[in-house]
């Protein structure tokens, strides 16, 4: 009888042993959580696989009287079905057993959800706020911040070169953060609701616009560890990764002075006066970050919905209103980012320069940083 059985077991034990999803080097029939690597991750872990558990023993007793009963008073043996229709010890068992059991269980659930929303007595604050489709980083009180986005080359995207290990996971700018630290995250959005998600810290916040969510993490050992948005939140949702880089806290001090550092040498450069091949050669690698998703590598957009930088009336016409649309955006259909606050002025002059001059436009205008300033102190 039990030979019928093997394959079933065979199958049980195949999903409780798999790998957990969203590891590292997520294997196959990852069913299960990741046991993460902060305190909060091994805590949910094991309430989960306690409440699992007891789920088991439940149907296991459940399921077995019932089919016992059935067997062992089937109809062919001669048994008859008792006629009642209500029993007062039956349904104060039903009543107080499970009552008992659900108090048990929210003992545990209490005490991690405690512990969850517990945001207090922080050593660090770290903002986050979503855009379509990337994610900017505030360390609170430093002074330092940057923009994550996606890294994985169009190249692998349009399936023209050979997709790497973390296709669609891996990013410029990972958050660098300290082990051993209690950390604060701060959540939000600049323009849809996205949701910060990284499984193996037990982080996953809604991202929404006008409010702010709070959650925090204790990073038990140094590492990498991936997540990414979980909210529909755009076309390019896929294409929203999260990075986040444990490292030793004399690591993570020196990488903070370093950001300051190259944050004051970035003022610096605004004031500089670059040749027109620093500005178009610049302005090229911003382009295929930033702006190619949508205005495609070549320049030609996608027919209905972004429109073809080659030719366009934006990069061919007044400089002043190639500007604005890329320093404000637009509202229109479709919508232009603002990305006056996501670049620096190096940057945008850079971007503003080769979109000017590549794909055909041939325009011969070349914009320094300090025309990005005067633009924005006009406005």
């Amino acid at each position: 009888m039990l030979k019928g059985f093997k394959p079933l077991f065979a199958l049980l034990a195949t999903l409780m042993l798999a790998r957990p999803a969203f590891a590292e080097d997520p294997g196959p029939w990852g069913t299960n959580m990741t046991r993460g690597v902060t305190e909060v991750a091994h805590t949910t872990y094991d309430l989960h696989m306690l409440i699992f558990w007891i789920c088991v023993a439940i149907a296991v007793v459940v399921f077995g009287v019932m089919f016992y009963s059935m067997w062992r008073h089937r109809k062919s043996r001669g048994y008859k079905a008792a006629q009642f229709h209500e029993s007062t010890a039956v349904e104060l068992v039903w009543t107080i057993v499970p009552t008992i059991i659900l108090i048990l269980m929210a003992i545990p659930a209490s005490k991690t959800l405690y512990r969850i929303y517990d945001t207090k007595e922080a050593d660090l604050d770290i903002m986050v706020t979503g855009y379509q489709w990337k994610w900017k980083y505030d360390y609170l009180g430093t002074g330092v911040s940057f923009f994550s986005n996606l890294a994985t080359p169009h190249a692998q995207i349009d399936n023209q070169q050979p997709k790497d290990k973390h296709y669609l996971r891996e990013v410029d700018e990972p958050l660098v953060v300290p082990v051993h630290k209690k950390i604060r995250f701060l959540i939000t959005a600049n323009d849809v609701i996205h949701a910060w998600w990284v499984p193996e810290l037990a982080v996953k916040k809604d991202a929404i616009p006008g409010y702010i969510n709070e959650s925090w993490t204790r990073i038990d050992k140094p590492g990498i560890y991936r997540g990414q948005c979980a909210e529909l939140c755009g076309k390019d949702h896929g294409f929203m990764p999260i990075v986040v880089k444990a490292v030793p806290e004399a690591e993570y001090t020196a990488w903070l002075d370093q950001r300051a550092e190259a944050a004051a040498k970035a003022s610096e450069l605004a004031k500089k006066t670059f040749t027109f091949d620093e500005l178009y050669s610049q302005g090229e690698q911003v382009y295929n970050r930033i702006c190619a998703a949508c205005h495609q590598p070549n320049g030609q957009g996608v027919p209905g919905t972004f429109p073809a930088m080659a030719g366009s009336k934006i990069a061919t016409g007044p400089l002043e209103g190639h500007m604005e649309i890329v320093v404000h955006g637009s509202k229109k259909n479709p919508a232009m980012q603002a990305f006056g606050e996501q670049l620096s002025e190096v940057d945008l002059a850079s971007v503003i320069t080769f979109e000017r001059n590549a794909f055909g436009n041939d325009m011969g205008d070349s914009v320094q940083p300090v025309d990005i300033l005067n633009f924005k102190n006009k406005q």
